[in-house]
């Protein structure tokens, strides 16, 4: 599969003036991913700074990380982890009765934590903690800016100079777990050199470094086996597919796994408590105010206030937020499977940024910096630029509105202008994800050339891709 903007007449741009066009765009894109990176620096780092307690905590998070909006949570765990100790994660940690951690355990899985301990070195204070993971984490932002420019042309812009990476690229560690996800699909579009099958494989390692840092790559390895065993896009000389590849889907699914246990185990020997704390974590974890979830904004109204009721209220949540996902990702790989009994291609990064959907929409957690994750799904797939532009409006009012909301609590001032912007943030998410996951399952790749089979017939649901110039 070609990479990169098509000529108008469907050819790639392989040389001469369209190439060199295409050169310097994705430097600007990356150039401007550099500036957007540097803005959304400064905006948390309004958070850091002297005076410092004796821990090396400033003073000026507390007072100001909610009327501010510059909290990170990189910064507000420089304490509680035993991060300003400088302790290796997992090995020596626990979790509590109550779901407290401690002794250098984390709440994220391993890489993730190796990432925070890195990025505390030389660090003895939140201020320098936060600088350090900062320029841990820009190289990865670049290089998804270049692949997304590569792949999708100036689409890419959404991800270089987007609210999204000013408001929540320095918010937590996301940046290395998207910069997988991306590299995934582009390891599978821009290396047509390769075999199916050894791209296949060599995405699956790279989702399965993703799912050691966030988990959520994991759920791509499914659609990506699926294209893998129904021969991807290639096409031998007279048109015809190549065939399945059973073989090579089971080797690409024995690669991601492989890779997760690798990555994992390691950890699990030398302090088995200490890496099973971050799942356990995560499994004690409620709907809360804090999750902005529709479980909390919705379901929970439902309840009265009582402890017996909010009990009955985690207890459904416990129940319904796995089997709605589950359902989410069941439909997506059926309307997938539909598109390719028409197509002759198995539309694997549409049913991913579906799956993606069904669990950001129905997940009892739901962090304003998860935006980062669909960003790149919208800067690959043809999805009206308008429904883009709503949600990035409705991630604003998340991303801003909630600290302002916490801060009328904690103040004592009127929040009912707040919890309304919070509630537009959540309940707009949530419509536009459900639209999306209709979307995508039904739209072609930016800048990518379609192979001939995914060209729809007057009648058919697939439109025709529109090549970009």
């Amino acid at each position: 599969m070609p990479i990169g903007p098509t000529a108008r007449d469907g050819t790639t741009a392989t040389g001469g003036g369209l190439d060199r066009r295409r050169a310097a765009m994705v430097a600007v894109v990356v150039l401007l991913c550099g500036l957007t990176l540097a803005l959304g620096y400064l905006n948390k780092a309004r958070c850091a700074g002297e005076p410092f307690d004796e821990q090396g905590r400033s003073l000026v998070f507390d007072m100001h990380k909610d009327s501010d909006v510059c909290y990170s949570d990189i910064q507000l765990l420089w304490l509680g982890r035993n991060i300003n100790e400088h302790t290796f994660p997992y090995v020596s940690g626990s979790i509590t009765d109550d779901g407290a951690l401690v002794g250098g355990a984390v709440e994220y899985p391993v890489l993730s934590g190796l990432l925070m301990w890195l990025g505390a070195i030389g660090a003895h204070t939140d201020a320098d903690f936060l600088l350090h993971t900062a320029l841990l984490l820009v190289p990865f932002a670049l290089l998804t800016a270049w692949m997304l420019a590569r792949l999708s042309g100036k689409a890419a812009l959404l991800w270089a100079i987007g609210s999204p990476l000013v408001l929540y690229a320095f918010h937590n560690w996301e940046l290395p777990v998207v910069c997988t996800a991306v590299a995934a699909v582009y390891v599978m579009a821009a290396l047509p050199r390769l075999s199916l099958r050894t791209r296949g494989m060599l995405a699956a390692v790279l989702l399965g470094l993703g799912f050691c840092l966030k988990l959520y790559p994991g759920i791509f390895v499914l659609p990506l086996l699926a294209f893998v065993a129904t021969g991807g896009d290639e096409r031998d000389g007279d048109g015809r597919g190549t065939g399945t590849d059973v073989r090579g889907a089971l080797l690409t699914a024995a690669a991601a796994i492989g890779t997760v246990v690798l990555v994992n185990l390691p950890f699990a020997v030398s302090g088995y408590e200490g890496w099973r704390a971050s799942i356990t974590f995560q499994q004690l974890r409620e709907a809360d105010i804090t999750t902005n979830s529709v479980w909390y904004w919705g379901l929970r109204q439902l309840y009265g206030s009582d402890k017996r009721d909010e009990q009955a209220f985690q207890h459904a949540v416990s129940i319904a937020s796995p089997a709605l996902i589950i359902a989410a990702f069941a439909l997506a790989m059926w309307l997938g499977w539909r598109r390719y009994t028409r197509s002759g291609v198995f539309p694997w990064i549409a049913v991913s940024a579906a799956m993606l959907c069904g669990f950001l929409l129905f997940h009892k957690v739901h962090s304003p910096q998860y935006t980062l994750w669909l960003v790149p799904f919208l800067v690959l797939l043809r999805v009206p630029w308008t429904l883009i532009g709503a949600y990035l409006v409705a991630d604003v009012a998340i991303g801003v509105g909630v600290f302002r909301y916490f801060y009328s609590i904690g103040s004592g001032e009127s929040m009912e202008t707040m919890e309304r912007v919070v509630q537009f943030g959540v309940w707009g998410r949530a419509v536009l994800l459900v639209a999306f996951f209709v979307l995508f399952l039904r739209a072609q790749l930016r800048g990518f050339r379609a192979p001939p089979q995914t060209l729809a017939t007057p009648g058919r649901d697939d439109p025709v891709p529109v090549p970009v110039a």
